[in-house]
């Protein structure tokens, strides 16, 4: 059968109910009591004996009261002493309805039963005085009909006896000292039987201020009479004295009130009896009294308290040990209509914070929380932790008030907001919606672990007690384990660890990240730090330069070897010649802004795989996350746990990005074209291959493929180069070709091969003159139509001018100039062997120079210049090229490079760099080296 709801078994108080009652209702005052001020519940001995529930350490002390009124002995000395909201003054409120015997015994509920337990066959009436430290000062004097009563004797005596009785202490009244212990032994003989109740004592004797004299008396003759009155009343077998103490330091107050609460113990712990405080599971009695009626259905409160002990039983490894046990229905009965869990919560963890009052604290939660669960409309079958209504502002703000830091927005956006995560998760999931799961979840585990979060050594609430404070029978706890996973996923201040769950003040860093990794735009974040990465972790290895996610206008258009790294929006897959990459690779190809690009053959391009871009986008925000949460450590408020936290997070992100980067930008996209049979040139074509994953960089890994692939050449064999000229340049009878048209043309046309840089075809033609096979190589053509400088069959230095030309092997042969070219550059002597490769001219003979002399020529250059540090490195290889290159072409040049290295720093060299490079200059064999001083 299905469990009838809570409300439809039992009904609340009607002031609970309407939401009427006060905060301060909960608040019992006694001297509201002694002046008949006080609301019905407090100043009716019956409507208070009927709300109040006799515990333990209450009915010993009403049954030594009863016996002490009857001087059958008891204890004349009670101190009460427990933390705040503890029960004290509620107790000592019975003992005044009690002792005053304004209604027969039977009228009072449980007080005919004590007095049985205390052998005492009637009640005796007592006088009672009232010593209520918040209505007394020590300045104002109290008067009645009269008399002027300025201390606490004086108070006390005219309570007790009028103004007969303050007659017995007005000369120690009037001088601010104390009687003696005598003294007030006689007052209680004469006004026997009597009940002296102090309540906030301490507040008052704070107040006194060392070496001041007051109407009050002094601090020391307070003291003086707390000491007196403890002995007198240990005289007299109808007297009792009763004072509560506290224990929390919030009602202390300063250093003045502890000073006071230690004196008070010393004197009253010498005659004190010992009182027990309020249990937990008395004041689920206390609690359901004050705030319920009578349960109206007693078969649907046995049926529910049993369906629950079922429920623990059957599945008994989804909740904790406790709730398996025959005792826990008892604990489910007496606490009905509340679940013993919220009362565990309530008195074992919120108790403990200073602030939190243990009763009445409880009371005034609850009342509210009852209040707002029948006004929704609440159907649960007991009052759960997670039937808390923390969306109630009033129950939010009764709850977080005790809590040290800011707990209300953490509330409100990952507990139980209107927009609150757990509930946007249950509207998103049907399945866990049903039956509020997220809500109740973290509802629950913020009612178990908020009070101590900062003290609890083992963090948080486990699994099964969040299932005790969630499942109802009918329900399946593996529901709500589904909803703490996503709870786990998306709220920000709640933990998981060790199956425990806990929120906590600061940010939980992982939720933190993925809310900021929402933050992040593709555009102008996400793709600005890959362009950063790739930047740096893409070297030039055979490229002369490198652009990542340049526009074509913004690329020269040169004879430089260009890599073009594509944007991630361009995405590749293999042999997929229609794919974003290949299409803006034709754009960069084709065009350099409004112009047609002219070297297109300088160019190859890097782009990123179609399944890899999604994945590096949210490693790219992971980073951005992390590393904005390293920025904003101040802002987050995180200890030095969650600093080193954060930053090993950012850094392991920013390895698994660079990682990611690498394997994401894979493909390297190649245009070609090829020459048909009949020497027509085919179209663009796009070759495309994976970088090889073995390499450990980017360089190396694209200079790899692209070399294996031909796609680049780094080394130009003069076979294949004639081949090419033969083709494309040795053609309608012509004996020679322009060797810089040629180097030119193989910047531009796709069907030329693509070399690394120009020194490769030097270096090819250097080594094809070498021999008479390939071909010969002149700077240029006489008047006379001979050949300049002609290299064929031997070496030489060649610079690539406007006039160099490459020449036909049967043309470089016929040459009538070649012989004295040789004879002039070789000295006069004869020929090599080497250089006679069966011709049939014979070894040359040197021939001497006729004619009239050229105009004098410059036999020596000298440069200096002034490096930047910073860059000295690429520098050194542009000079290489371009200035020392040319000069070595001449035959018989000498290039004599001194490097000068003067260094500077006004605060000196430490060790450590003198050592290192001295070091460095041994092994690259400087001549000198050596550092100096001022």
């Amino acid at each position: 059968m299905s469990l009838k709801s809570w409300r439809d078994v039992i009904t609340p108080h009607e002031d609970v109910l309407e939401g009427t009652f006060l905060a301060s209702e909960f608040a019992a005052d006694l001297t509201k009591v002694i002046r008949g001020k006080a609301t019905p519940e407090y100043q009716n001995p019956v409507r208070f004996f009927e709300r109040t529930v006799i515990t333990e350490g209450m009915r010993l002390l009403l049954r030594s009261v009863a016996q002490r009124l009857s001087g059958k002995g008891g204890d004349p000395v009670v101190q009460l002493q427990t933390s705040f909201g503890g029960g004290k003054t509620h107790t000592m409120m019975a003992v005044l309805h009690m002792a005053r015997g304004e209604v027969s015994p039977s009228q009072m509920v449980g007080i005919p039963q004590i007095l049985d337990e205390a052998s005492v066959g009637e009640l005796h009436r007592g006088n009672v005085a009232v010593l209520d430290g918040n209505a007394l000062s020590p300045s104002e004097p109290r008067e009645h009909d009269g008399v002027t009563a300025n201390t606490l004797w004086g108070e006390m005596a005219y309570q007790l006896g009028g103004t007969e009785g303050y007659a017995m202490v007005e000369n120690a009244d009037r001088d601010g000292t104390s009687p003696g212990k005598e003294t007030l032994a006689n007052l209680f003989e004469r006004f026997s039987p009597c009940v002296v109740l102090m309540d906030e004592t301490v507040a008052y004797l704070r107040q006194f201020r060392a070496g001041k004299s007051y109407r009050g008396g002094t601090f020391d003759s307070n003291l003086s009479f707390i000491q007196a009155l403890t002995e007198g009343a240990s005289t007299v077998p109808t007297a009792m004295v009763l004072a509560s103490l506290p224990e929390s330091k919030i009602e202390l107050g300063d250093a003045r009130g502890a000073e006071a609460l230690a004196s008070l113990q010393k004197y009253f712990g010498r005659i004190e009896a010992v009182w027990k405080p309020v249990a937990t599971d008395e004041a689920f009695e206390i609690v359901r009294r004050r705030l319920f009626g009578a349960v109206s259905d007693g078969e649907g409160c046995e049926a529910t308290c049993r369906a629950f002990a079922q429920l623990y039983v059957e599945h008994s490894e989804a909740f904790p040990a406790e709730a398996r046990e025959a005792a826990y229905l008892a604990r489910l009965k007496s606490s009905y209509p509340i679940h013993p869990e919220v009362f565990d919560r309530l008195y074992e963890d919120w108790s403990t914070l200073p602030r939190f009052q243990r009763t009445r604290g409880v009371l005034r939660l609850m009342a509210r929380i009852i209040h707002v669960l029948w006004r929704g409309d609440n159907r649960d079958a007991l009052i759960l932790p997670a039937s808390i209504p923390l969306d109630d502002v009033e129950v939010r703000t009764e709850l977080v008030k005790y809590l040290d830091g800011t707990w209300e927005p953490i509330v409100e956006k990952d507990v139980d907001g209107i927009s609150a995560q757990p509930r946007r998760i249950d509207d998103e999931v049907p399945n866990l919606g049903s039956l509020q799961a997220c809500r109740r979840a973290a509802r629950t585990v913020f009612l178990g672990s908020a009070p101590s979060v900062r003290e609890q050594r083992v963090r948080g609430i486990s699994t099964e007690r969040v299932h005790l404070g969630c499942v109802q029978p009918g329900q399946s706890p593996g529901r709500y384990d589904d909803a703490l996973h996503r709870l786990s996923g998306r709220l920000h201040h709640l933990y998981q660890g060790n199956e425990r769950y806990w929120f906590d003040l600061r940010p939980n860093l992982r939720r933190e990240m993925e809310e900021r990794m929402r933050r992040f735009d593709t555009g102008a974040d996400v793709h600005p730090e890959i362009q950063r990465r790739l930047s740096k972790a893409i070297g030039k290895g055979i490229f002369q330069a490198i652009h990542v996610f340049l526009d074509h206008q913004h690329i020269k258009d040169d004879e430089d070897l260009r890599l073009i790294v594509l944007d991630p929006d361009a995405v590749h897959r293999r042999r997929d010649e229609g794919s974003p990459a290949v299409n803006k690779a034709k754009e960069i190809l084709e065009r350099r802004g409004e112009d047609a690009r002219s070297h297109q053959n300088r160019l190859l391009f890097l782009a990123i795989d179609n399944n890899q871009l999604l994945p590096l986008r949210d490693q790219t925000r992971r980073y951005l996350a992390w590393d904005s949460i390293c920025k904003a450590v101040d802002e987050l408020n995180l200890d030095r746990h969650h600093q080193k936290q954060a930053e090993t997070n950012r850094r392991k992100a920013g390895a698994t990005l660079d990682k990611l980067l690498r394997d994401a930008y894979a493909h390297l996209l190649v245009p070609v074209q090829e020459v048909e049979p009949g020497g027509e040139i085919g179209e663009v074509f796009w070759e495309d291959g994976v970088l090889p994953s073995g390499e450990a960089n980017f360089a190396s890994a694209i200079q790899k493929l692209a070399l294996e692939q031909e796609w680049v050449i780094a080394k130009w064999a003069p076979k294949l180069f004639v081949a090419c000229l033969e083709a494309f340049y040795w053609t309608d009878d012509a004996t020679d070709a322009s060797a810089l048209r040629v180097w030119q043309d193989s910047t531009k046309y796709l069907y030329l091969p693509r070399l690394t840089r120009r020194v490769v075809f030097e270096t090819t033609l250097t080594d094809g003159a070498l021999h008479r096979d390939y071909f010969g190589v002149a700077h240029g053509k006489s008047d006379e139509g001979g050949y300049e400088g002609l290299l064929f069959g031997r070496t030489g230095n060649i610079y690539l001018g406007d006039g160099t030309l490459i020449v036909t092997p049967a043309s470089a042969s016929l040459d009538p100039g070649r012989k004295a070219d040789l004879t002039e550059e070789a000295g006069g002597t004869k020929g090599d062997a080497s250089n006679n490769n069966g011709d049939d001219d014979g070894p040359y003979e040197p021939i001497e120079s006729q004619g009239e002399p050229g105009p004098q020529r410059a036999t020596r250059f000298f440069a200096s210049i002034e490096l930047d540090p910073q860059g000295a490195t690429l520098l050194f290889d542009d000079i290489a090229e371009n200035i020392i290159q040319p000069l070595l072409i001449k035959l018989g040049t000498t290039v004599m490079i001194n490097v000068d290295i003067r260094a500077t720093n006004s605060k000196g060299f430490d060790e450590a760099i003198q050592r290192t490079v001295k070091e460095n200059a041994a092994t690259l064999k400087f001549q000198s080296a050596s550092f100096e001083e001022e």
